[in-house]
């Protein structure tokens, strides 16, 4: 326990600095994480004989990080994903060891994480950025904590037992309405004045809702490579991907809430 809580304050610590130092190192930090998960993925997926290009991956996410830096617009984003389309078939084509379902697990880990890192990315340089991470991060947060422990109270209906079997029904609905108490408190507090009390809960609700189904995807992953975490990069939380699978979910949804609502800075 004392291991998990020193390396979740190291974590958080590090997060806050790069997140708030300026966009700079909050795209660059992104990028990083997006590359440790990537670089998770592969090694995991080597555990069933199958081996994905990597450089793919990590090429995806240095260009994306470049064009977001510079403001690219939505044409070179699009380029830039399909430059990865390509290389990852290519890779199968090419390399023997790679091959077929090398190449479709490339693709996978393109589309997940690495295009959910990308659009970070683009959020970090957006106008919202800050409300759509806070927002995000808090409904998530009070969500995944009160799922857990009204799981573990009420829990009788499993939600999805062929991917996660603790998660029940019950403790979903405890997690959601967490979140709502969440948003409420938040505008209450009005850290973000130009968010309406039911943009608030919308966006609350719709987050944490998607951040549950990221954490479900991610299971879905590790059921079908056979491992319990990506990999023990932080003591005691497993991998960066498995401490971003929530949030690689909800933090888009976030802002598309708060973009769709007509939020300004």
């Amino acid at each position: 326990m004392k291991k998990r809580v020193i390396s979740a304050v190291i974590l958080i610590a590090i997060t806050l600095i790069c997140v708030f130092a300026s966009y700079v190192t909050r795209v660059l930090f992104f990028a990083v994480a997006g590359i440790l998960c990537a670089y998770e993925f592969s090694r995991c997926v080597e555990k069933i004989n199958v081996y994905c290009c990597a450089w793919v991956m990590y090429v995806y996410i240095a260009i994306q990080a470049v064009l977001t830096l510079f403001r690219a617009g939505v044409l070179a984003y699009i380029a830039c994903m399909a430059g990865g389309i390509y290389l990852a078939l290519f890779s199968g084509i090419l390399h023997r060891k790679v091959s077929g379902s090398g190449a479709l697990f490339t693709l996978a880990g393109l589309s997940y994480p690495c295009f959910l890192f990308g659009l970070l990315m683009a959020i970090g340089v957006s106008s919202i950025w800050l409300p759509s991470l806070v927002v995000a991060a808090i409904s998530t947060w009070s969500c995944d904590s009160f799922a857990l422990f009204g799981g573990m109270r009420f829990g009788k209906h499993k939600l999805a037992p062929a991917v996660s079997p603790n998660k029940t029904i019950e403790g979903c609905l405890c997690g959601a309405l967490a979140s709502l108490v969440a948003a409420l408190i938040l505008y209450l507090l009005r850290i973000f004045p130009q968010i309406s009390l039911p943009v608030y809960l919308i966006t609350a609700l719709l987050a944490s809702s998607l951040g549950q189904i990221g954490d479900l995807a991610e299971s879905l992953i590790k059921r079908m490579i056979g491992v319990k975490d990506f990999s023990d990069l932080i003591p005691g939380h497993g991998g960066m991907f498995d401490r971003a699978d929530s949030l690689l979910f909800s933090i888009p949804t976030a802002y598309l809430c708060l973009y769709i609502a007509g939020i300004a800075a």
